[in-house]
């Protein structure tokens, strides 16, 4: 049985976070043998509250039946409708030291409808070595490797931050309009270009901050 379909309204940020999370979790309970899953069952799994659940499911459409849950294969359906995983965005990866390889080397962007096209860096020593079947190729190669793939093509800088304005510049004259920016500094690109920053240092701070205030807040506790 299909999902019913309905209007979809724009989404948050914060919901088509949750739903790859959704999509992992009915993708597994699908794997395992399990045809219907309660909203109870399927928020657990994904560790969110079920509230919360049939809330973002309720902006995809008409989901469940009642005392029956989920059919979990329509669901996969449309959660991979909803995230355009059915159609594959070319990723290019700009700095490829540790972070960049580890970011190249994450086995699960063919399954989310991804895929590696190019790396690139700016060290002699690094360009020209071979990463998962790609040749690194020098950062000044990024226009004609763009130009290959078209405007659907996503950037992901992992340069050091003194590097990254530079790079930015480059994605986004090449073509690019949407980048994922790892590297620890703001970037400046039009209001046109899409930019998604992952500060490893923050989430870090707000980590050790919630388990601080965990911490004081527990039977016995005190602020340092």
């Amino acid at each position: 049985m299909r999902v019913e379909a309905a209007e979809r309204r724009e989404l948050s940020d914060a919901t088509v976070l949750r739903l790859p999370v959704y999509l992992g979790a009915a993708r597994a309970l699908a794997r395992s043998g399990v045809s219907n899953v309660s909203s109870d069952a399927l928020a657990a799994a994904a560790g969110v509250s079920p509230t919360m659940l049939r809330k973002d499911l309720s902006h995809l459409g008409s989901f469940g039946v009642r005392g029956v849950g989920y059919d979990t294969a329509a669901l996969v359906e449309e959660l991979v409708a909803a995230l355009g995983c059915g159609e594959t965005r070319p990723v290019v990866i700009v700095g490829m030291g540790r972070l960049g390889q580890a970011i190249a080397s994450h086995g699960g962007f063919d399954g989310d409808g991804f895929e590696v096209v190019g790396l690139f860096d700016h060290d002699p020593q690094v360009v020209g070595t071979s990463l998962l079947g790609l040749t690194v190729q020098d950062v000044g190669r990024l226009p004609a490797a763009v130009a290959d793939h078209g405007s659907r093509v996503i950037g992901v800088v992992a340069t050091p931050a003194s590097a990254a304005q530079s790079v930015a510049d480059q994605l986004v004259s090449s073509g690019v309009g949407a980048i994922l920016n790892f590297a620890a500094t703001s970037l400046q690109v039009p209001a046109s270009t899409d930019v998604r920053a992952v500060d490893l240092s923050s989430e870090l701070r707000l980590l050790a901050y919630r388990s601080r205030l965990a911490a004081t807040s527990a039977p016995g506790g005190a602020f340092a």
